[in-house]
């Protein structure tokens, strides 16, 4: 699947958005992602090595941000079941590490 420009800058922000709402840092999401900073930092940019990695950053945030009752900014394009997905790689989201 591929994203419009106008999809590219709507994740781009969404995610930074619900990074500074989440209160965590980049360093954090590395830590529970089990990457580096550099990379979190380039897969929020959307240049990420797998197409799912922005996905396990959303969902990750989606369950930090519920568990702390906080309010998350909807994604306009990562949005629905990734299991529905034809191109996504359900398995690699799901164990929500990225390398």
């Amino acid at each position: 699947m591929s994203l419009t420009i106008e999809q590219e800058d709507a994740t781009r922000h969404e995610l930074a958005e619900n990074l500074t709402r989440s209160g965590l840092t980049i360093n954090d999401l590395a830590q529970a992602l089990k990457t580096t900073p550099a990379i979190i930092s380039a897969t929020m940019d959307l240049d990420a090595r797998h197409i799912e990695d922005p996905w396990i950053i959303a969902t990750y945030l989606q369950t930090y941000m519920q568990a702390h009752h906080q309010d998350a900014v909807p994604y306009t394009a990562l949005k629905g079941d990734y299991h529905h997905y034809w191109f996504l790689n359900a398995k690699r989201i799901e164990r929500g590490v990225i390398k």
